[in-house]
């Protein structure tokens, strides 16, 4: 079986624990799918997000958090043995909603998660794809958000490198 139709098969377990009234995601995995989790450098908390959101506003789709989920692979097989960083970005840490970058309201948030979400520096109470960040993207252009993660990562810490991506999907 290839990652990805285990990662498709999780969901789709997790969405019907979701939608039995198990809303306790700890209860979700056995050891073998927390292992398969951290092989792909997903974390528990990070996977029910996607499942959540999908039950609750029927975005982001399976496909999409697969999409998501396989930046972070390739950036794990891309930087192999690297771990995973001891701070986290936190609420405490993450730009505020109202931070602009080049005049873009809401990019330094955005672009702080995707970076944390990269290096498996995400906190679990913070979410890269959660309702803020798909309305960005939606209102940028309808930017994807392993698109968004790709353009990230080939940008690195160019900030205005994102600001100039960003602002060309949205003034097409």
């Amino acid at each position: 079986m290839h990652w990805s139709d285990t990662f498709l098969d999780l969901f789709d377990r997790c969405v019907a624990a979701y939608r039995g009234g198990n809303r306790d995601f700890t209860t979700y995995y056995t050891a073998h799918d927390l292992a398969f989790l951290e092989s792909i450098g997903c974390r528990q908390r990070e996977f029910f997000d996607f499942v959540e959101d999908f039950c609750e506003e029927g975005i982001p789709s399976p496909g999409t958090a697969l999409l998501v989920a396989s930046v972070r692979r390739d950036w794990m097989l891309a930087h192999p043995g690297e771990p995973r960083p001891d701070v986290l970005l936190t609420r405490d840490t993450i730009p505020t909603f109202g931070d602009t970058l080049d005049g873009i309201a809401y990019l330094p948030r955005i672009l702080a998660k995707a970076r944390a979400k990269l290096r498996g520096a995400l906190d679990p109470d913070l979410m890269f794809g959660c309702g803020g960040d798909r309305k960005f993207l939606r209102e940028h252009g309808g930017i994807h958000p392993a698109d968004f993660l790709r353009e990230v990562w080939i940008a690195g810490d160019d900030d205005r490198q994102v600001a100039d991506w960003v602002r060309a999907r949205y003034t097409r």
